[in-house]
């Protein structure tokens, strides 16, 4: 008798932790609701980064809006899914290619993504749960950081809150759907349409079909599993063929990005293409650098700079390099509560909870195959991480619930939700002064000198140059940007590259550039390292400049120098 009172005993506070917690946010929910959102929205205006990245993919996007526009119908962006740069195309014929409005928007799908995910995930998972995803998509720095860029990712983020929210809605409700198509076939072709549009946000959710189609598989429900795929076929064909229509050859689709994907290095072809056992190398390396080491990041476990070290032996010297060891340890703790969720949803047979792992899983899996480890940038893993934390929390919640320390969870939680806030509310006030000064006019401001400079030459092409000048330049989308509308020849990797030089061969680099109109040579000081001059910059145009000054020193002449020190130079080429 006193062994089962101390269970009934044990279990009512058992109960009483989460229980009471649940009910708590149920009565106080549109407090909680307006509270998190009001406060993610401060935060984000706190945060607004009124210039363009560093690492000018959001620039690549302006710049492709722009083309979409003004090169119509001869332009089809094909570098990676074109469905963002389209909409910069519907904002720039409104409003110019206005940065200030574009990253307005941003900011509009930050907010809309998070509140429809909330949605979708209302009155279907506990309120703990709920308001723990909804929490860390509104006060996360990264998200709040990306949610006033022009990258893809607040864009992406709410397609894919939009698809959650209609899937959830048709699968998990108290009418799913069904196989009768006189009766739910717009709830299919619904589903079909957002699955084509997550496609063409963004390429790697073909991936994202895949596990829509298992997740059909796994439940059984073979003639579901054909209609998602073949409702997805119906939007994608059509699309396919309306896309030929109005851009024809210009729209030959993943051509350049599956190129680079293939290659062993993205920004060099005559390194050969990848083999079998090199996206798995790639495979593991990613699991260490984005489960490993940027989940932690994001979650604020580890600062973005920090580094497990080792010193290995290289070319006779000892080098300081990541220990991926540690990484993957790190890696394995957080595969293995996302495993233990998915065993729970199973479990518990939780639909719901199962689809999203499998979704986000999937996804992950051929993120990790095959993008080149040396990308290592946390957004591939941050537009997941919503819902990998929440089978984590999942798990954890179904495990604690049948033990008496509940409260420790529910700690754990809040502890994460309090660093989310501080770490965010940290950078916003130091961003507070740089936005201040940018929106009051000073583009530059915030910007190390060696960008400055290279940024202020690129506006001096625009303002001195001959408008049928092409500039070759390093970051050719920043310079756009900053040019207002100027369009630079892209560099990216050593042209004509001789192997033991590793510079170009003058005379095959001129002929490339004069077969391309090139009429000047932007040779900037870019860091290597972003936060110290160290003297060692980005140097792929000086490698193609410097064999030519050597050779013909009389067909490069220099016509502008801005900045004292990491100084950004012009060059005129006179063939």
């Amino acid at each position: 008798m006193a062994k089962s009172a101390t269970t009934k005993n044990t279990n009512t506070v058992l109960s009483g932790a989460f229980d009471k917690l649940n009910v708590y946010l149920d009565k106080n929910e549109k407090m909680y609701f307006w509270g998190i959102l009001i406060l993610g929205i401060t935060l984000a205006f706190m945060s607004f980064n009124a210039r363009m990245s560093e690492a000018h993919d959001d620039s690549l996007y302006i710049e492709a809006g722009y083309k979409y526009v003004h090169e119509f119908p001869n332009y089809y962006y094909t570098s990676n899914a074109p469905m963002y740069p389209m909409f910069l195309a519907l904002l720039t014929m409104v409003f110019g290619t206005n940065l200030i409005y574009f990253k307005l928007f941003s900011i509009l799908f930050y907010a809309f993504g998070a509140v429809i995910f909330y949605k979708a995930l209302d009155k279907k998972v506990k309120p703990i749960l709920k308001f723990f995803v909804y929490a860390f998509l509104c006060f996360n720095y990264l998200i709040l950081y990306f949610a006033s860029q022009t990258f893809s990712e607040a864009f992406y983020m709410l397609m894919q809150s939009i698809f959650f929210y209609y899937f959830t809605k048709y699968n998990f409700s108290e009418n799913p759907i069904s196989t009768n198509l006189k009766k739910d076939y717009k709830k299919w072709l619904v589903l079909g349409f957002l699955m084509m549009i997550l496609t063409i946000a963004k390429n790697i959710l073909i991936f994202g079909i895949i596990a829509i189609f298992l997740f059909y598989i796994i439940k059984k429900e073979w003639k579901k599993a054909a209609f998602a795929l073949g409702f997805f076929g119906l939007f994608k064909i059509l699309y396919e063929i309306i896309k030929s229509f109005i851009w024809g050859k210009s729209a030959i689709q993943y051509q350049s990005q599956m190129g680079i994907l293939f290659n062993k290095d993205p920004y060099d072809a005559s390194q050969g293409q990848e083999d079998l056992s090199g996206f798995f190398g790639r495979f593991t390396d990613n699991i260490a650098i984005y489960v490993g080491k940027r989940f932690y990041q994001i979650i604020g476990f580890f600062d973005e700079e920090f580094l497990f070290k080792k010193v290995v032996q290289q070319d006779g010297q000892l080098v300081e390099t990541s220990n991926s060891t540690v990484y993957f340890f790190f890696a394995f703790i957080i595969i293995g509560l996302t495993f233990f969720g998915l065993y729970k949803a199973f479990k518990n047979k939780n639909d719901l909870i199962l689809f999203f792992l499998l979704f986000a899983g999937t996804i992950c899996f051929g993120t990790f195959f095959v993008l080149q480890a040396r990308w290592d940038q946390p957004r591939f893993i941050m537009v997941h991480m919503p819902v990998l934390l929440l089978g984590i929390a999942y798990g954890l919640y179904s495990y604690f619930e049948k033990t008496s320390n509940q409260r420790i969870l529910i700690g754990f939680i809040a502890i994460l939700l309090v660093s989310f806030i501080m770490s965010s509310g940290k950078r916003a006030l130091k961003n507070l002064p740089i936005a201040t000064k940018n929106l009051k006019g000073d583009i530059y401001y915030g910007y190390t000198p060696d960008w400055q400079n290279y940024l202020k030459l690129s506006a001096y092409c625009k303002d001195s140059l001959p408008e049928s000048s092409y500039v070759a330049a390093r970051k050719a989308p920043m310079s756009f940007v900053y040019a207002k509308g100027k369009h630079f020849y892209p560099i990216y990797s050593v042209i004509a590259k001789d192997p033991e030089t590793q510079q170009s061969n003058p005379d095959s680099a001129l002929a490339i550039f004069k077969k391309n109109k090139v009429t000047h040579l932007l040779i900037a000081s870019l860091r290597i390292n972003p936060t110290k001059n160290t003297g060692d910059v980005i140097n792929t145009l000086h490698n193609i400049a410097a064999p030519i000054m050597q050779k013909y020193p009389q067909k490069l002449v220099l016509i502008k120098e801005i900045g004292l020190s990491e100084s950004a130079y012009l060059y005129e080429i006179k063939y």
